[in-house]
C-alpha cells in the first residue's frame, strides 16, 4: 500500500530581520518596539498585499513571507527597503525552492536557504539565491553582483548567491536585459472522475508538474499560487497569458475509472491561442504515486522539448542584429541538429557569438564544446580536446546547477580517460534533472564504455520513455548499449532505425549483422565502410574508443573481424 507523501510546492520565500536589533533594543526598547510595529503595519503588510505576498509568520524582529513568483518577491523586497517609512535597517534573503506545507506554515530547505541568505545581507541589503536569480533574467532592470557559492549553515550543498546592487550600472554576471526565456503556467488539471474527493490527484499532478518543469533551466515556471489563482474563471488563453505574464499554458485533465487513470495534457501558446502539442496517457493504478510520477516525468520532458522547438522557430524569425545570447544558443542548436559541414559551421558561429554577448553564459560554453567534440579532429586532436575540456569546465564553473553543462563535461572527460570524474558529472546531471532525457542518454553512452551494459540499456530506454519525440541519435545510443549487452538482434533493429548513418554506425551495424547470422547484410555493410574509407583498420578504430576495460575493447574488435572488416 502506498504511503502518503508530504504536501509540497514550489515557492518564492522572503526572509527578513532587523540588523543589530539587540543593540537597538538595549539603547531604546520602547522606541524600537514602536518603530518595528509601525514598520510592519505601515510598510510590510501593505507591500505584501500589493505584491501578492502571504505572511507566513512573524519571528521577533523578523518575518517570513511567500510569493507566487520571484518577480513579485523581488519587487516587494525593493519596495520595502526603499519605502520612506522604513527607518529600521532590514536585511532580506530571497530563495525559490521546494517547501513542505503544514497548515499555514512552510518548512524545508526552500525556507532555510532564504533565512540563511538573509544573514549574509548587509543592513538595507537584499541577497537572492541562484535559483531565484535564474528566474529574474534581467526583466526588472535590476543589477546583481555574484557572491559565488556560499556554504550555508545546515545546508548540505553550496548555494549560489547574488547581491542586489543599488548602483544601476550592469555588473559582470548580471543577467542580460534582452535575455528572454520562455515562461509557462501550469493550470490546475481538471478532475473528470465524477468524484470531487478525487481532486487531490489532479491537483497533485499539477503541483508535481510545476516542480519538475522548474528543473529545466530555460523555462520560467510560475509558482502554484499564480497558476491556481484564476481557477474556474473561464478566461481564454490570451487573457490568461496576459494576466499571468506567460508565453505558454499547460492545461489538462485527469479521469480515474476503476483501476485505470487517463491523463490528457496540451500546450498552448498564449499570444495566438494556438495548440502546439497534445497527448494522452493511460496507465494502471497499481501504485497511485508511481503512476503520478511516471506521467509527470513524461509530460515534463516532452513539454520542455516542444517549447525548445518553438523557441528555435521564434529565434529564426529575429533579425541577426536583434539576437540575444539565449537566441544565439537556440539558433546554434537548430543548426547543430541539421548536421553537415555548413550547418556545423553556422552552429559554431552562433555559440561563439552567444559567449561574446554574455561571457557568463555557462550553457553557451558547453554547447560550443559539444560542437567541437563532434567534429573530425584529425591532426588537431590534442589541441581541440584541451579546448573542449576548458570550455566544459568553465561551463560548470559558471552554472553548476545546469544539468546540461554537467552531461557535456562528462562526455569530454570520458574521451580523455578521466572515468571517475566523468561518472560523477554524468550522475550529477541526472540528479539535477532526472527528467532531462538527454542526461539519461548521455549517461547510457558513458556506461557502455565504463563496462556496465545492462545499466546502459536501462538508461537509454528511460530516455526514450521520457522523450517520445527524441532525436534520431537515441537509436545509435540504444544500439551501442544493446551490442555491449550482447543483444545483437535488438541492436540491429535499433541501428536500422538510425537515419543517414555515418561510417562509425555502419561499422557497428556490420558487427550486428554478423552476430545474428545475416551474412549477406554484413558483407554489404563492410563494402559500404570500405567504399567510404578503403584503408579502414578495425584495430586502429577500436583503439580510439574510450573503453575502461581492455576486455570490452577486445570483444568489439572480435565482432568487427567476424563481420569481415580488415584487422
Amino acid at each position: 500500500m502506498a504511503t502518503a507523501r508530504p504536501d509540497r510546492r514550489l515557492a518564492a520565500i522572503l526572509a527578513a530581520d532587523v540588523a543589530g536589533y539587540s543593540g537597538l533594543i538595549e539603547q531604546d526598547e520602547a522606541g524600537t518596539l514602536a518603530r518595528l510595529t509601525e514598520l510592519r503595519s505601515a510598510v510590510v503588510e501593505p507591500q505584501l498585499a500589493s505584491h501578492h505576498g502571504r505572511l507566513i509568520k512573524l519571528m521577533g524582529d523578523g518575518f517570513l513571507a511567500e510569493f507566487p513568483s520571484v518577480v513579485d518577491a523581488v519587487v516587494c523586497a525593493v519596495a520595502i527597503q526603499t519605502h520612506a517609512m522604513a527607518d529600521l535597517p532590514l536585511r532580506i534573503g530571497l530563495n525559490l525552492g521546494d517547501v513542505v506545507v503544514e497548515g499555514a506554515d512552510l518548512y524545508g530547505d526552500g525556507v532555510n536557504i532564504a533565512s540563511r541568505l538573509e544573514g549574509l545581507a548587509e543592513p538595507g541589503g537584499i541577497i537572492v539565491s541562484g535559483t531565484a536569480w535564474d528566474h529574474l533574467h534581467g526583466q526588472l532592470g535590476l543589477s546583481f553582483a555574484s557572491l559565488g557559492e556560499q556554504q550555508l549553515k545546515n545546508i548540505a550543498r553550496p548555494v549560489r548567491a547574488y547581491r542586489l546592487l543599488r548602483d544601476p550600472t550592469p555588473q559582470p554576471g548580471a543577467p542580460p536585459k534582452n535575455l528572454e526565456r520562455p515562461s509557462i503556467a501550469v493550470l490546475p488539471f481538471d478532475n473528470l472522475s465524477g468524484d470531487p474527493a478525487q481532486a487531490y490527484f489532479s491537483d497533485g499532478i499539477t503541483e508535481d508538474l510545476i516542480t519538475e518543469l522548474s528543473r529545466f533551466r530555460d523555462l520560467v515556471v510560475l509558482a502554484r499560487h499564480s497558476s491556481f489563482a484564476l481557477r474556474g474563471q473561464g478566461l481564454g488563453a490570451a487573457e490568461l497569458g496576459r494576466r499571468l505574464g506567460v508565453s505558454y499554458l499547460l492545461e489538462g485533465s485527469v479521469r480515474k475509472a476503476g483501476e485505470r487513470v487517463r491523463v490528457t495534457a496540451q500546450l498552448i501558446e498564449t499570444a495566438r491561442g494556438a495548440h502546439l502539442w497534445a497527448d494522452r496517457y493511460d496507465r494502471a493504478l497499481d501504485d497511485i504515486f508511481a503512476v503520478q510520477d511516471e506521467v509527470v516525468a513524461t509530460i515534463a520532458t516532452t513539454l520542455a522539448s516542444r517549447i525548445e522547438a518553438v523557441g528555435w522557430e521564434h529565434a529564426k524569425r529575429k533579425p541577426p542584429a536583434d539576437l540575444a545570447a539565449y537566441d544565439c544558443v537556440l539558433r546554434g542548436l537548430e543548426r547543430f541538429a541539421a548536421q553537415g559541414p555548413e550547418a556545423n559551421s553556422a552552429a559554431r558561429s552562433f555559440f561563439e557569438r552567444a559567449i561574446a554577448l554574455d561571457p557568463g553564459y555557462g550553457l553557451a560554453h558547453a554547447y560550443l564544446a559539444l560542437h567541437i567534440f563532434n567534429e573530425d579532429w584529425g591532426d588537431q586532436a590534442m589541441a581541440l580536446r584541451e579546448r573542449c575540456l576548458q570550455l566544459t569546465r568553465r561551463a560548470v564553473e559558471l552554472d553548476p546547477a545546469d544539468s546540461r553543462c554537467h552531461r557535456i563535461l562528462a562526455m569530454v572527460l570520458l574521451s580523455v580517460g578521466e572515468f571517475e570524474r566523468a561518472e560523477y558529472h554524468a550522475m550529477r546531471s541526472v540528479t539535477l534533472n532526472p527528467n532531462d532525457a538527454n542526461a539519461q542518454a548521455y549517461r547510457s553512452y558513458l556506461l557502455v564504455f565504463m563496462g556496465h551494459p545492462d545499466e546502459a540499456v536501462a538508461a537509454i530506454e528511460r530516455a526514450i520513455r521520457l522523450n517520445p519525440f527524441h532525436p534520431n541519435w537515441y537509436w545509435n545510443y540504444l544500439g551501442r548499449a544493446l551490442v555491449a549487452a550482447g543483444r545483437y538482434e535488438a541492436a540491429t533493429a535499433a541501428f536500422e532505425r538510425f537515419d543517414a548513418p555515418r561510417l562509425k554506425h555502419r561499422v557497428r551495424l556490420a558487427a550486428c549483422y554478423a552476430g545474428v547470422g545475416r551474412v549477406e547484410d554484413a558483407r554489404r555493410a563492410v563494402a559500404a565502410v570500405l567504399a567510404e574509407l578503403p584503408d579502414f583498420s578495425s584495430s586502429t578504430w577500436v583503439a580510439t574508443l574510450p573503453y575502461r576495460h581492455e576486455a570490452d575493447r577486445r570483444r568489439l574488435l572480435d565482432d568487427l573481424l567476424a563481420a569481415g572488416l580488415p584487422r
